[in-house]
């Protein structure tokens, strides 16, 4: 998972129902990126060329990613590549993908030689990874950062990512209205990885919330790692320290694996789990209704296929369409829906394996 600067109804079409499930921020992007260049006047068309399923002017797009050993960073590969399938007019060159920042650069590189149209970066370290970027727009490729921000503005072209922040405060508000009738409520929280801003920016939100609901009190925190592992490891040890609590906020789905296994393990079930990013495997748990698991906060893999599409208007000249202004914004941020048993049909497609 990665950190996100704080921020410089079921759909009927194939382009709106990938737009859509991410709510209100994805429905943004969707409504109006626009390029620098217009094919026609705004007085002989209302916009500044509007990008469609048509094919149109061919685009030949760089993807570099990290490496896919998490599903939620397979899921972003995967929706990156399904969404360039997708148009005749759209060439692919996606990389490996590496955690090693001298690995990914050297990557970067190589598409910068083979003069691409657009390059999609989502860097494994977004500080590391800057001089990638600032080469690429100085060698006129448009960048689309995607999640990770690069230290300087001038390294990339667009952001679009997810709001850690308001997984946090999402997931706190969730569970808050949950135990807002229970007295002398407790919570824990299961957090990532700690030296990640991302991670503080989702404890964050999540204990602000928290301050809306003086009867609740967060009792206990442990950092796990992303992984099922330590998932399981660090569940285990908050739920030896405590004997009873009403809600858990776990950050990370694909660690809320481990996490679950602690709590079966324990025969625990006294209380509610709201998990993070949006996993198909939640999801259906959701849906099931039988277990703690009772909504999780996305962080929508989505914002790949969106990255794509983003870079295709781009190398058209061509906007998205909705809003007035000619440029593409700086940044988009996407909003962070809370899947509950009322909503998780809506959500299920994009979960993430």
């Amino acid at each position: 998972m990665s950190s996100t600067p704080r921020a410089p109804g079921g759909a009927t079409s194939r382009r709106n129902m990938l737009f859509g499930t991410a709510a209100a921020g994805a429905a943004l992007f969707a409504a109006g990126c626009t390029s620098n260049e217009s094919n026609e006047s705004a007085e002989e068309s209302g916009a500044a060329g509007v990008a469609d399923d048509k094919p149109g002017k061919k685009v030949t797009i760089g993807f570099a990613g990290p490496q896919a050993d998490h599903g939620w960073l397979n899921a972003i590969t995967t929706q990156a590549k399904k969404r360039a399938e997708k148009y005749e007019d759209v060439r692919l060159e996606a990389t490996e993908g590496s955690n090693d920042n001298a690995t990914q650069v050297g990557q970067i590189d190589t598409l910068i030689n083979k003069k691409v149209d657009v390059l999609v970066v989502l860097p494994a370290d977004g500080k590391a990874l800057t001089q990638a970027g600032l080469k690429a727009m100085r060698a006129g490729i448009p960048v689309v950062n995607l999640d990770r921000v690069f230290a300087s503005q001038k390294a990339y072209r667009c952001w679009i990512g997810g709001d850690n922040y308001g997984m946090g405060l999402n997931a706190g508000h969730f569970i808050g209205e949950q135990l807002k009738d229970r007295k002398k409520a407790k919570v824990v929280e299961l957090a990532g990885v700690d030296n990640l801003e991302l991670t503080r920016q989702r404890t964050k939100g999540f204990d602000d919330a928290l301050k809306s609901y003086p009867n609740i009190e967060k009792v206990a925190r442990q950092a796990a790692e992303f992984t099922v592992e330590s998932g399981q490891s660090k569940m285990s040890q908050l739920l030896r320290a405590q004997q009873r609590f009403d809600a858990l906020w776990n950050h990370d789905d694909d660690q809320g694996v481990g996490a679950l296994r602690a709590i079966e393990q324990a025969g625990r079930d006294e209380f509610l789990m709201v998990g993070g990013a949006g996993s198909k495997r939640v999801m259906q748990a959701i849906k099931k209704d039988d277990s703690v698991v009772k909504a999780t906060v996305l962080y929508p893999p989505t914002m790949a296929a969106s990255a794509i599409d983003l870079a295709r208007a781009l190398g058209q000249g061509k906007g998205i369409g909705g809003m007035a202004e000619f440029e593409i914004p700086a940044s988009l941020t996407l909003y962070s829906a809370v899947v509950s048993k009322e909503n998780v049909d809506q959500y299920l497609p994009i979960g993430f394996t």
